[in-house]
């Protein structure tokens, strides 16, 4: 019976350990490959981005955008972010002008070079929901104690076997005095 404990324990640990590690990798370890983040957060963009998607956004250099790219730009001096579809360059006034797939009517100001984050490469719909979640208060503190149990669970098994272990060694220190 302690056996099979220990084979389900394994292997559910295995499997919450696979989906940590992998979360990591897609909320921060993309950016050791140049690849930047960002949650979708209006539906601006729908059906390309859903509301909710994590895109991966990878910088490049203004010329390089066309017409009909998706482009990830600054908005405001609040550091702001949106990802709009370019309509219209302006290569010697160095803009872009963009407007969100779903929107009737293109953005009001155009976007400067400098502004530009990037291009997206890739969307995970949903994930932006889970980063939004556990970067955010109650979410945060319920995965941090998530964080702190899996810990403890995962040592707790070699902690009561060397308890156990303990136990049996000093039991049989006690029938050998009594034997005597």
């Amino acid at each position: 019976m302690m056996k099979a404990m220990k084979l389900v324990w394994n292997v559910v640990s295995s499997l919450i350990l696979a989906v940590i590690v992998a979360m990591a990798v897609l909320l921060v370890g993309v950016r050791l490959i140049g690849l930047r983040p960002f949650v979708v957060l209006s539906g601006s963009m729908e059906p390309a981005y859903h509301v909710g998607s994590m895109i991966y956004v990878k910088s490049m250099d203004p010329n390089d955008i066309k017409v009909g790219d998706p482009i990830t730009f600054v908005m405001n001096e609040d550091l702001d972010v949106a990802t709009h579809r370019v309509i219209e360059i302006d290569a010697e006034n160095q803009h872009f002008y963009t407007k969100g797939d779903a929107n009737d009517v293109a953005d009001g100001s155009p976007v400067h070079f400098n502004n530009l984050v990037g291009k997206p490469v890739f969307t995970i719909p949903y994930l932006g929901y889970v980063s939004d979640w556990i970067t955010n208060p109650p979410g945060m503190y319920i995965a941090i104690t998530g964080a702190v149990i899996y810990l403890i669970l995962m040592f707790l098994p070699d902690v009561l076997a060397k308890a156990e272990e303990a136990d049996r060694r000093a039991e049989e220190k006690k029938k050998e005095k009594a034997a005597k």
